[in-house]
């Protein structure tokens, strides 16, 4: 025994799983685009346009131990260059990272020549 339906809408049933009753779901407008697909096709999903991000740059972040080792001195010098501002780092948690195009920039601004 089926209720009358509320609507003149054509009513579309769906697959019915084990132990479950049929639910009748009124049938799609004309105008949406899934009602002109094919039989057995599936709906893409509308997809928004994805706005244009500049490409991200890789810079390397190097650890205090790694620029020591590169300029050949201590940590300690290299926690007091970037503790007197005069090397760049951002700080990580509880430790700094120095961008390598910082420590680059640093060594050939401090170079002297040497007659």
């Amino acid at each position: 025994m089926s209720l009358p339906q509320r609507s003149a809408a054509p009513t579309l049933t769906r697959p019915v799983a084990y132990g479950q009753r049929p639910i009748p779901r009124p049938a799609m407008p004309a105008g949406y685009p899934a009602a002109r697909l094919a039989p057995g096709a599936r709906p893409q999903p509308a997809v928004a346009p994805v706005a244009q991000r500049p490409a991200p740059r890789q810079v390397a972040f190097l650890t205090v131990a790694e620029v020591a080792a590169i300029m050949r001195v201590s940590k300690m010098t290299v926690y007091r260059l970037v503790h007197g501002g005069e090397l760049s780092a951002v700080r990580v948690g509880r430790s700094f990272r120095v961008p390598e195009p910082a420590v680059r920039a640093y060594l050939s601004e401090a170079r002297t020549d040497v007659a």
